[in-house]
This record gives structure tokens, sequence and C-alpha cells, in this order.
């Protein structure tokens, strides 16, 4: 087995590989502007055009690999990239439209982990009396999965009007999304986020549908990190060994979350910066039916298909965007540190 330092020159090596790549790709293409410079005045109106077309073309590459390509390689690698990741959503304003939305947004995320080929499951929902999903948590595993989701977190908020308004006005909802880094149980030994002297275990009976087994066993679990004060009940699964499983996993969840969460502040130079990338009480999204519009408030993207976003195809472009617009900012970051 490689040792973690050979692992370490494997990733400095192809890391370093594809700068090479991209800085040869630049040469090439800016190469090739320069050779066709000359046929931009050549005397055949034809052979001026296409070489008119190819230049434009050429310029649009350099751009591309100028504004794109080079940033995403010079900044540095994500130490999150191999995580998987919990999207908890929770119902806010708005009662029985916000839960009816919530079972929407829980859907996409649903169909958008399964065209990244990611296994999703939801370990724990409470369904609303009057429709809709209260709140849900959803494991999402798969390479990439909480850099993918992460910009996910913050309030979604959704206008339309509602299928029992008999007037025809619009409402406003909303829906609180946190997307959690999933660790694996001995990998949260490896970062030593809590310790059981820490915790607080209680159980007692599930409440609820469930039939007889509910009642008569003492399944539900709920346990308390008594420093942070983060609690976390489950009752989802059959037997109390099962719901102490997923309630620890929720408590790693949660923490890691806290130690990225320090580890983005100690390294952010201003507060701004700290709140655009960890404030989840911020509206970051609106999902307008009657315009079929969803338009991210972070970076101004609005996508006139709404359908589509929550089919979970369109999200892709926001996901996109969100990264690139991560990246710029971090290298504007470096930059103004090395100023």
């Amino acid at each position: 087995m490689a040792s973690p330092e050979d692992v370490h020159r494997l990733r400095q090596l192809k890391e370093s590989e594809l700068l090479q790549e991209a800085w040869d790709h630049w040469t090439s293409t800016l190469k090739a502007l320069e050779n066709i410079q000359p046929l931009l005045s050549d005397p055949d109106p034809a052979m001026m055009s296409l070489a008119a077309e190819e230049a434009v073309e050429l310029d649009q590459k350099l751009t591309t690999i100028l504004k794109h390509t080079f940033p995403s390689l010079l900044v540095p690698p994500s130490t999150t990239a191999n995580l998987s990741a919990l999207v908890e959503l929770k119902s806010g304003v708005g009662g029985t439209e916000s839960s009816l939305f919530l079972e929407t947004l829980l859907r996409m995320y649903m169909r958008f982990s399964q065209s990244h080929s990611w296994k999703a499951s939801i370990v724990a929902n409470n369904d609303n009396e009057g429709g809709g999903v209260k709140d849900a948590i959803v494991e999402i595993k798969g390479l990439g999965a909480y850099d993918t989701l992460r910009w996910e977190s913050g309030v979604h908020r959704v206008q339309r009007v509602p299928a029992t308004e008999s007037g025809g006005r619009v409402h406003t909802s909303t829906v609180a999304v946190i997307v959690l880094p999933l660790i694996e149980e001995q990998d949260a030994q490896k970062e030593a986020l809590y310790s059981m002297d820490d915790i607080r275990l209680e159980v007692m009976r599930a409440r609820g549908a469930g039939g007889q087994h509910v009642n008569k066993t003492e399944s539900a679990v709920r346990i308390t990190h008594i420093p942070t004060g983060i609690t976390v009940s489950m009752q989802d699964e059959r037997s109390q060994h099962q719901n102490k499983r997923r309630a620890f996993q929720v408590l790693s969840a949660r923490l890691m979350d806290r130690k990225i969460t320090r580890e983005i502040a100690e390294r952010r130079a201003t507060k701004n910066s700290l709140i655009k990338s960890a404030d989840r009480s911020e509206k970051i999204r609106t999902y307008n039916y009657a315009q079929e519009r969803v338009t991210d408030h972070r970076i101004g993207l609005s996508i006139m298909n709404l359908s589509s976003v929550i089919e979970g195809n369109a999200l892709q472009d926001f996901t996109d965007a969100l990264k690139q617009d991560f990246e710029e900012t971090t290298m504007e970051d470096m930059l103004e540190s090395e100023a």
C-alpha cells in the first residue's frame, strides 16, 4: 500500500501535469492567433473573412483558459473532494405550502444525485399532515457529492399560487437547506471530532406510525454533544442500534461542518467573504413559478426554465457557476494576501 507521502507526491505530479497541459494549450493557441494575423489583411475577401472567424474562435479559447482553466488549477485542491454529503431540509414560513415545496426540493436532489451516479437515500423524514414533508435528511454517497452540493446551503424561497388559493394570490414560502460533509465512523475517530465523555445518550419509544414494534420497544435515540449543545434525534430505523449509528453519523457531519467553517473563517481576511461562503440564514435562491424563473441571488444568475431546475437537470448550471465564483474569489484572496 502506498504511503501518505507517496500519495501526496503523486497528487502533486498530477496537478503539475494538468498545469503544464493548460500552459501548452495556451501557448499553442496564442501562436495560432499570431500566425493568422497577416491573413486578416489578405486582399482576398473570402480568405480574410475565414481568418477573422478563426481569430474570434481562438480569442475565445484564450479567454476561457485565462478566466476559467488557469484559476481552477491554481486554486489549492479541495480537502473535502472525496466526501459524501448529508442534506438537511427544514420547512420555514408558509405552513403546508412550505412542506410541499420541501418535498419538491427533496425530489430535485434525489434526481440530481441519480444523474451523477451518486447513491441517495432518505435516512429521516417527518411528513406534514396537510401534505408534503416538514423536514428530512438525505444521505448522498459519491465522490464529490459534498463539494458539489455545499453551495445549496441557505434559504430557498418559492413564489407561487397554492392549489388551495381560490383568489389566485401568489404566496411566498421558504425551506432551509443545510449541506453537511459525510464522513465514515473511522474517519470521525481520526478527526477526533468528539469524545464519548462529552456525549449524553438517551433512548425512548419511537413516536408515530410503525405498528406494534414502535409501541413496544425503546428504539428511538437522542444524543447530545454537551460542549456544543448539538442534539440529534433518530427514530426512523427499526432498531436502537441502527438509530444510534445514524444519530452519531449526523452528529459527526455537523461537527465536521463546524470544523470546516472554522477553518474557512481562519483563512478569510474579511468578514464579508466569510458571510458569503458560510451564512445559512441567507436567502440564496428564489423559485418563481409564474415567470418560470429561478434566480440565485449570490451570483445574480437566473435560469428561465424552472421545470428543468426542479427536475434536477439545470441545477448543474447553478452548481458550476457557484464553483467558478468560489474559485475566482479564492484567487482574489490569494493575490490580496501576497500584495
